[in-house]
């Protein structure tokens, strides 16, 4: 009997797919006896979509929940649920261990009170040993009832964790039960943990979104930014290492990202001004601010009949933070309609050298990319003849422009 030839497993075709930030990286998911374990099958394949290799190990609990071939479909690799002779702890968290991180999600009480005290007693938790002793970064997630997790002697063991090094995730409290993180907090922490640290120690104010201009208590004069661009920008800027602050209309509410709500010209722009004499060595302008705003209506304007309104230009944020700031590094973006590459270019040039930035980030609207999750940009440095044209998911984009700004550091 002729054994028909496998094709690739179906990990491979999402690989990457979001963006390559954990490309090259070996990821063991850990995973006990929580409800919340139905989770894991997301947060393998969401790793993997971010270029990930993911093995995953289960203690016995944990597949009374979901089956150890639901992890295996997930991840590509059969799933570890008991030591053998292959003494996987040590392949893969030992001192000379192939992998870089070990995540436990969901983590149950029971599995967090073991790793605090050393006990050893399943595949997790020798697991987790393994890596304290090799120094490989650990991150616990933390999944069980509100009353578990307020118990004296899991706090203290959490702080104990803590102390020696393990990031902890959450949990958010609702309806009683100390629940498992959003999947994209595990994902944004673990790129901060293993990304290139080259905007360690530097200081990053990021805007982003649309501004919104009052008519009456009612109406407002806004355009279609979706903020994703600035978003991404701040995310990619943590996980190389930078302190970072988002001020924005929108909300993020990621870990380690600092966030600033606005919603006009004015309050954004004196709201940066103010961030910025905090001390920062980057802006990266990226918002949608409106170029003008209206005397607005004490009380909602009747409707029917013409209405005339009278449009005032705004301040410019870029200028007034490279008069007040002549040594800060200012990206700036030039968004264009309906025009040739060659002139994108020239007017992304032309205000590049008007405000002195070190970079401009260009596109043409009129072609997509306002509210869409993919864009197709340009992005200049000052200094250089050639640029770099980029599309796809505004992931990768920020991706290459946080890489460009790291590197003039």
């Amino acid at each position: 009997m002729v054994e028909k030839e496998r094709g690739p497993h179906p990990t491979l075709r999402i690989k990457g797919t979001k963006s390559r930030s954990l490309w090259g990286k070996k990821i063991v998911l850990g995973v006990t006896g929580s409800v919340a374990a139905v989770r894991a099958f997301e947060l393998a394949r969401e790793l993997i979509r971010h270029g990930a290799d993911v093995y995953s190990v289960m203690s016995k609990a944990a597949t009374e929940i979901i089956h150890p071939y639901t992890l295996h479909y997930a991840t590509g690799h059969e799933v570890i649920t008991k030591l053998m002779g292959d003494i996987e702890h040590v392949e893969f968290l030992g001192m000379e261990g192939s992998a870089d991180l070990f995540i436990i999600a969901p983590c149950t009480a029971n599995t967090l009170n073991k790793i605090a005290t050393g006990v050893s007693d399943t595949p997790v938790t020798i697991f987790a040993t393994t890596a304290f002793g090799s120094g490989i970064p650990i991150i616990i997630v933390p999944a069980m009832h509100e009353s578990m997790y307020n118990s004296p002697v899991l706090v203290e063991n959490l702080e104990k964790l803590r102390r020696l090094g393990v990031i902890v995730l959450g949990p958010k409290i609702q309806e009683g039960l100390a629940k498992i993180v959003l999947i994209k907090e595990i994902i944004l922490t673990t790129e901060h943990i293993l990304s290139p640290q080259n905007l360690a120690g530097k200081r990053v104010l990021v805007t982003g979104g649309p501004t919104a201009e009052p008519i009456d208590p009612v109406r407002i004069l806004t355009n279609r930014s979706s903020g994703r661009t600035g978003m991404e920008i701040a995310k990619e800027a943590y996980k190389q290492g930078a302190e970072v602050t988002l001020v924005h209309s929108k909300e993020l509410k990621m870990m380690g990202i600092n966030e600033l709500r606005v919603e006009t010209a004015n309050e954004m722009i004196d709201t940066c001004m103010n961030e910025l004499r905090r001390g920062y060595d980057v802006l990266i302008s990226s918002a949608a601010i409106a170029d003008f705003t209206v005397d607005p209506a004490d009380v909602k304007i009747s409707s029917g009949g013409d209405l005339h309104l009278h449009f005032t230009p705004t301040r410019k944020l870029i200028e007034e933070a490279r008069n007040e700031f002549p040594e800060l590094v200012i990206a700036g973006f030039k968004a264009e309609t309906n025009v040739s590459e060659d002139e994108l270019i020239r007017r992304a040039r032309a205000k590049m050298e008007h405000y002195n930035l070190e970079m401009v980030v260009a596109n043409d609207i009129g072609k997509g990319g306002i509210g869409t999750e993919e864009n197709d940009v340009y992005i200049l440095r000052k200094g250089a003849k050639d640029f770099k044209h980029v599309n796809g998911l505004k992931t990768l984009i920020a991706e290459e422009i946080v890489n460009e700004l790291a590197d003039m550091f």
